[in-house]
């Protein structure tokens, strides 16, 4: 078993922790997660009302240490949904994507309500104005992970992050993990644990369509782009500073580089993309996925994802550890 700060102040069997994927990590994958030892997240994301009845309610029945991820500066336009999250009592709050002083209020209003209070962070910056504000975990995400993200990449991140935290804050290093390769180098950074997206995606209990897992289990790192193309036809107001990681398609083809034109063109297009999105056309559809791709394989259940990342883990770490210590003197 790997302890580490995460694991400890969690009180969790595993550092690895399931990302709250909007549409796609509802509360069968958190709970599966959560039972395995890890940390089971529900994308709430953007925030829907039906959504957060449903996935936070199952996961809050399935019990253990379980949480929900909130993208913050879509909450402040949705009124009531975000004191209907904390209704059902979770144990962590992931917060992502919000300014400075999103992040200093609902970090406290989490903390407030007894969660632990994760931050996503892209730069030493945000890094340091989530433990100002008192968060319990940092997230450091780096370029390589699937959805949205910022420019830096994941190893000069993660150190960075150290360095602003200095050891008084756990760390998770997100983007570009997909098994107990990456957990290992995670943890030799410094890291507490991962969390990791498109491995989770594709599990028997993920929400990704079946057109969705099957270009996962197909589609190479380099078929995916960074996009904003689906953010400006959902007319989601996102900040320049991000891009979307998303396997490429016929839709990404056409519109990626054209966000003005698209924007112009929204009430043309975006009835005949949701109609799309509805029927899983995956030439149309968003399919956000990280650059672990050629590492995805198959459709497995979560518990294998979990149990077998961290076994992985385990023997890279042990034999690195008998390699450093070079070799046994002869008798």
């Amino acid at each position: 078993m790997i302890s580490t700060k995460l694991t400890e102040l969690l009180d969790i069997d595993h550092p690895v922790v399931c990302a709250p994927m909007g549409s796609v990590s509802g509360g069968r994958l958190a709970g599966a997660v959560t039972r395995a030892g890890g940390l089971g997240l529900v994308g709430v994301s953007y925030g829907d009302a039906a959504f957060i009845d449903e996935h936070v309610a199952q996961a809050a029945a399935a019990g253990g240490v379980w949480g929900v991820g909130c993208v913050m500066f879509t909450f402040d336009e949705r009124p009531g949904l975000w004191d209907k999250v904390l209704g059902y009592a979770p144990p962590v709050i992931a917060l992502s994507f919000g300014d400075a002083a999103q992040v200093h209020k609902y970090v406290a209003s989490a903390a407030d309500n007894g969660s632990h209070v994760v931050v996503q962070v892209h730069d030493p910056e945000q890094a340091s104005v989530a433990v100002a504000a008192g968060a319990s975990v940092l997230l450091a995400q780096g370029a390589e992970a699937g959805g949205h993200h910022a420019s830096l990449a994941t190893l000069p991140l993660v150190t960075a992050v150290l360095d602003v935290t200095g050891g008084e804050v756990p760390v998770v290093a997100a983007g570009g993990f997909a098994d107990g390769r990456g957990l290992a180098a995670a943890l030799a950074l410094g890291a507490d644990g991962v969390m990791m997206g498109t491995r989770f995606a594709a599990t028997e209990e993920s929400l990704a369509t079946a057109g969705f897992k099957s270009h996962l289990v197909s589609a190479r790192t380099a078929d995916t782009v960074n996009t904003r193309s689906f953010d400006v036809v959902r007319g989601i107001p996102w900040d320049e500073a991000y891009q979307a990681r998303s396997v490429s398609n016929d839709f990404t083809r056409t519109w990626t580089g054209r966000d003005a034109e698209l924007a112009a063109r929204r009430a043309e297009i975006e009835p005949q993309w949701t109609a799309a999105v509805a029927r899983d056309d995956t030439s149309q559809r968003a399919m956000f996925a990280g650059e672990v791709l050629d590492q995805i394989r198959d459709i497995q259940p979560a518990a294998q994802v979990v149990h077998s990342v961290v076994a992985d883990a385990e023997k890279i770490l042990a034999g690195l550890a008998q390699r450093l210590a070079g070799p046994t003197p002869a008798a």
